[in-house]
């Protein structure tokens, strides 16, 4: 598909937006030791975030259908600048870090959905995959980003220097996509006569599958991005790097991975498009689980063998939100979408707030007191249940190659 100019700068704000996401997982090495946390309260605090960003997404999503997707997206994006803000210049123990990154998290929750309610209106389904496949790589892209800004912040000014750098983002990404959006239409759907949310979503059997799969695909990916980060530290703390070299390094090969993620969002939309999306779930869904019960064996091996498997992970689990997107977009009629993304991401992100806290605590139970595990494998097998369980989501989806091989034939 041709990427207009309107899609590249929406995917450059939410690169920006997103920029602030990662950061404390960065820190959070650090974090345990200075704010003195034990894996269970660290992992609250990603909780908070997550549960945050959950109820802000069933908000903003709901609101979206009633005011437009376009006005919620400009509200949804100047609270997070504002918020991001307030965590970079106040966030400093364990009860401001948790209140100001879930005050955050509920910021950014309309800078999502609505963007890809408003490729819905903008792409036909044929180009729509490769579509929402950018705009989740973008937000991998600042993932990335705000790992790259927070190893070299830390380094140079601690874990304030990092929350204050990481914080420009959403400042300038909230410009980016004023600019962007000038001459969008606020479009809103007018519900069909007769239908309600039941008949539309709750019993529409094909978007219920997607809705529970996107779940189980967020408790894994969500679990893993969180700690992904104070593993790797782990990697190379094994190695005998010191403490913060390891939190450093570890940081940079965690943006690594979601570089990876970058690609599959990026081209498994696309993928899909051609292939149709029940083989591109399954695919992706399968091999994310399988690294899942892998990965976290992992602490003592070779730091090369640490990076094949996580960069497969890293694209695995991210590979299959365009496509989990874009196929609820295509079995949802649009009056209805934005409630739709709205369970799916009160049930999804839900899922995914509880995934750090689940993982910390697991942590805590299999290993000896103190901030520095040694047995990470049994967290991330409990997140590899979630990839198993999106796969068989993927597996009971009707075929639809077909019918997008319809959708791309010329007409005659």
């Amino acid at each position: 598909m041709s990427r207009d100019g309107w899609l590249l700068a929406v995917c450059i704000a939410r690169t920006c937006m997103t920029s602030v996401f990662m950061t404390y997982a960065a820190v959070l090495p650090v974090l345990r030791t200075q704010w003195e946390m034990s894996a269970t309260a660290a992992g609250s605090i990603s909780t908070g975030f997550q549960l945050g960003y959950a109820v802000a997404l069933v908000a903003f999503s709901a609101l979206a259908d009633r005011v437009g997707a376009r006005r919620v997206f400009l509200g949804s994006a100047w609270l997070s600048a504002v918020t991001a803000i307030a965590f970079g210049l106040w966030a400093r123990s364990y009860a401001t870090g948790l209140v100001l990154y879930g005050l955050m998290a509920l910021s950014q929750g309309g800078t999502y959905t609505t963007a890809i309610m408003l490729i819905a209106d903008r792409y036909p389904p044929e180009r729509r995959g490769a579509a929402v496949g950018w705009l989740i790589a973008s937000s991998s892209a600042g993932y990335a980003l705000s790992l790259l800004l927070s190893a070299p912040s830390l380094a140079w000014g601690g874990y304030e220097t990092a929350f204050l750098v990481s914080a420009c983002g959403p400042v300038v990404g909230v410009v980016v996509l004023w600019f962007a959006l000038r001459s969008t239409p606020n479009i809103v759907h007018p519900p069909r006569a007769g239908v309600r949310f039941g008949g539309a979503v709750l019993r529409n059997r094909p978007a219920m599958r997607l809705i529970l799969g996107y779940t189980f695909h967020s408790w894994e990916l969500l679990g893993m991005w969180a700690w992904t980060p104070a593993f790797v530290a782990a990697v190379f703390a094994a190695t005998g790097a010191g403490a913060i070299r390891a939190v450093e390094l570890a940081a940079y090969l965690s943006a690594a991975f979601h570089l990876t993620g970058l690609v599959a969002s990026s081209s498994m939309g696309r993928l899909s498009d051609r292939l149709g999306r029940k083989v591109v779930l399954f695919g992706l869904a399968a091999t994310s689980a399988a690294c899942s019960l892998v990965f976290g064996w992992l602490v003592t091996a070779p730091i090369a063998v640490v990076f094949v498997v996580g960069a497969l992970y890293g694209f695995a689990a991210l590979g299959d939100s365009p496509v989990l997107s874009t196929a609820l977009t295509e079995a949802v009629s649009a009056p209805y979408l934005g409630a739709a993304l709205a369970l799916r991401s009160f049930l999804g992100f839900g899922a995914g707030a509880v995934a750090p806290i689940v993982f910390g605590r697991i942590l805590d139970l299999t290993n000896a007191p103190g901030p520095s595990p040694t047995t990470w494998g049994w967290a991330f097998v409990a997140l590899g249940g979630g990839g198993l369980l999106a796969a068989y989501c993927a597996w009971g989806l009707a075929s639809d190659r077909l019918r997008v091989v319809r959708a791309k034939a010329p007409s005659v």
